[in-house]
């Protein structure tokens, strides 16, 4: 990176996540563990600092303090002058409302904008699974003498709906935008089978941002960076697109690999996230040694399986196991597995996602699920064969998956220690 080129950046970790309850319950969206290991916020984190941007603000606002201690034990010990990342939650500081839409999120920071004085500032949603290299979109933005860059992801028209859509001209010069629409919408110049969808990523030079901010906060506005700032500065003709298509990231040995990117909107969505971790060559590799997606560490023994025998046999097939976890005499296929989750003898767990502290009682089976933290499943309980019965116990998605609710009893009690 040129030592002259100074970037701060903003990650907006203050959403609710509505669509993502019970999971989102007691803590805020980006807190909400994948993979086994990680939270969701970790890869927003991890690619800012893999493409070098090392000065992150992490603005929070909804039931942010597990979010808080998580972003605190993963890069507290990394704090320097211009090497942090921060957490800032909520002050109030331009008035008596919380933040009132994406850009107001900004705005009442600002402060931290006009005492860094960077070359550009990165607005980065913390919503997403996704793996980006984002010095290509900042040299972009700055090759281009852009005021602001919006990070695009071509999808086919058949999804536009799910998306803001952006109308670029042959340059990729913003011209205009579709919030979501549910027929006929713009294609990409050249290319009549795609759209450009905006993934909430954007670059902005500081001037302009900040005019245009302030002038949002005087006048009757949804505060949105899609819905009121972007447009507003479209007719200065310097907003552009990029096309995250053509991201490409340092791979593996002398490889590189291609932009990743996943939408964990929904329970249905983020199941299948997940479950795309256990494939043999999964579309996020997170054994990518030059590109870590990293987490906060902590003291936990290793995963083991245990017992041979015929009645009771520990097994796990096609799946993650983080550490501390134990598959006593259990059965464990395609699923993800937390850290100290305990299987017991003849229990089976197949195509589920079990956080950390599970325990799952002898003989019970756990099919299609997403079990939260802490939860004990009863011996010879039985959870994702009867979504019927599993409804008035738990929440059922739209697509049949069955999910447990956190439990408050954090102190587990295990059947046996191996």
């Amino acid at each position: 990176m040129d030592g002259q080129q100074r970037f701060i950046a903003l990650v907006m970790a203050g959403g609710k996540g509505s669509r993502l309850f019970p999971l989102t319950l007691d803590r805020a969206k980006p807190a909400v563990p994948f993979g086994g290991r990680y939270r969701i916020i970790d890869f927003v984190l991890s690619n800012l600092a893999n493409s070098g941007v090392r000065s992150i603000y992490v603005l929070t606002q909804y039931k942010s303090q597990s979010l808080a201690e998580h972003v605190q034990r993963t890069w507290g010990g990394r704090s320097s002058y211009d090497a942090f990342v921060t957490v800032v939650p909520a002050q109030m500081r331009m008035g008596e409302s919380w933040y009132r839409g994406t850009a107001d999120s900004v705005f009442q920071n600002l402060h931290l904008i006009e005492e860094y004085r960077a070359d550009a500032v990165l607005v980065f949603g913390a919503d997403h699974i996704y793996k980006m290299n984002i010095r290509q979109i900042t040299d972009f933005h700055l090759q281009k003498g852009a005021l602001a860059t919006i990070a695009c992801l071509p999808i086919k028209k058949s999804e536009a709906s799910q998306f803001g859509i952006v109308e670029v001209d042959e340059d990729w010069r913003v011209v205009g935008f579709q919030e979501k629409p549910d027929h006929d919408p713009v294609t990409i110049p050249g290319d009549p089978e795609h759209c450009l969808g905006s993934m909430g990523n954007y670059v902005f030079a500081p001037g302009p941002l900040i005019e245009e901010l302030r002038a949002d906060a005087e006048r009757e506005s949804h505060h949105d960076f899609g819905r009121n700032i972007l447009p507003a500065m479209v007719p200065s003709k310097k907003v552009f697109a990029y096309n995250f298509g053509l991201n490409r990231i340092r791979g593996v040995s002398d490889e590189v690999e291609n932009a990743y990117w996943r939408d964990v909107g929904t329970i249905d969505a983020y199941y299948e996230a997940n479950m795309d971790l256990k494939n043999v060559v999964p579309s996020l590799n997170l054994y990518n040694w030059d590109w870590p997606i990293v987490t906060a560490n902590y003291p936990d023994p290793p995963a083991k399986l245990v017992f041979d025998e015929e009645t009771r046999r520990g097994i796990a097939l096609q799946s993650i196991l983080s550490g501390g976890c134990i598959v006593a005499g259990g059965f464990v296929k395609d699923s993800i597995l937390g850290r100290n989750v305990f299987v017991d003898a003849g229990a089976r767990v197949e195509a589920a996602i079990l956080f950390d502290n599970v325990y799952v009682g002898r003989g019970a089976h756990v099919s299609r699920a997403i079990i939260d933290k802490n939860v004990r499943v009863p011996e010879a309980d039985h959870i994702g064969h009867d979504l019927a019965r599993d409804s008035l116990r738990h929440t059922v998605s739209e697509g049949g998956i069955t999910v447990v609710q956190k439990a408050k009893d954090t102190l587990l009690t295990r059947a046996r220690n191996f």
